[in-house]
């Protein structure tokens, strides 16, 4: 193994309630090839506790990307996400954040990498209210389609049904703690002033379609407007740059799976190789 052979394997409660083959097949993966301790957290505050009490051991999360997202923002505002390599096993339907990150999806494969692979640093988006982001920011923020429950037996109760949504519900809400979820705007351009290093990229009298930034793993992030055409279709607006501020009429932005605000201004700079990701030794 390329880090410690002790585990600490943190599995997510939706997790568990939508996929629990997947689940058992990515512990019995590890456990054969590790000393492992398993935590099934409840809830928020149970998750929260486990990671807190990993001592020397590795955490792997085991969930979708909300799971990684929740981890990652609890060891950052520890200040402790430097100093401690993530691993991830994707299980549920959310996983476009993993397969960008260079995790595999399944579940056999993305295992197995948590064993054998190597531990990637990785830039992050952080804000000015001490809210990440680790693949790509947007606003306006795309409306999200609800997740269905997918693996779930036949015949299941109502009750059964009913609990399983409590839980998806509550760790929605924690992962959004701050920011709150909030209702995705409607459709329209945007008026907003975009900044990128100090420097004007758009301002308020170009409405603007929408606007994209993302970390380039060279501590930069990649900014993108799309002004609204007028006639010809006008070509996007691109800069790289450490600082990116955003500010104007209310707006909601959308980080990763959570959809924030609404705001008048924020702030979002790149940390340069913050945290660092198990993935696939070849990758």
């Amino acid at each position: 193994m390329a880090t410690s052979d002790q585990l600490l394997v943190v599995i997510d409660p939706v997790a568990r309630h939508s996929d629990g083959e997947s689940v058992r097949i990515a512990k019995d993966v590890l456990s054969a090839g590790a000393a492992t301790k398993v935590c099934l957290p409840d809830g928020p505050e149970e998750f929260a506790r486990a990671l807190d009490r990993r001592g020397s051991r590795r955490p792997v999360v085991v969930g979708d990307d909300r799971t990684l997202l929740r981890a990652v923002t609890l060891l950052h505002r520890r200040r402790e996400l430097a100093t401690t390599g993530l691993s991830l096993v994707p299980v549920g339907a959310v996983q476009s954040l993993a397969r960008t990150l260079g995790v595999p999806t399944g579940t056999v494969a993305a295992a197995r990498a948590v064993l054998d692979g190597t531990q990637r640093r990785l830039d992050l988006l952080v804000d000015d209210s001490d809210g990440v982001v680790l693949g790509d920011l947007r606003i306006p923020s795309v409306p999200a389609v609800p997740s269905q429950r997918r693996g779930a037996p036949l015949g299941e109760d109502a009750s059964s049904v009913r609990s399983w949504l409590r839980v998806r519900q509550s760790l929605v809400r924690t992962l959004a703690r701050p920011p709150r979820l909030a209702s995705p705007p409607g459709p329209g351009p945007s008026r907003l002033r975009v900044e990128v290093d100090g420097v004007t990229l758009v301002d308020l009298d170009q409405p603007v379609a929408g606007l994209s930034v993302t970390p380039d793993s060279s501590g930069a992030a990649v900014v993108e407007v799309r002004p609204v055409s007028v006639g010809a279709d006008a070509a996007p607006l691109e800069a790289r740059g450490r600082t990116v501020t955003v500010s104007g009429a209310d707006f909601r932005y959308r980080a990763d799976a959570v959809v924030a605000g609404p705001v008048r201004r924020r702030t979002w700079t790149v940390w340069e190789g913050a945290w660092a990701l198990t993935v696939p030794a070849s990758s």
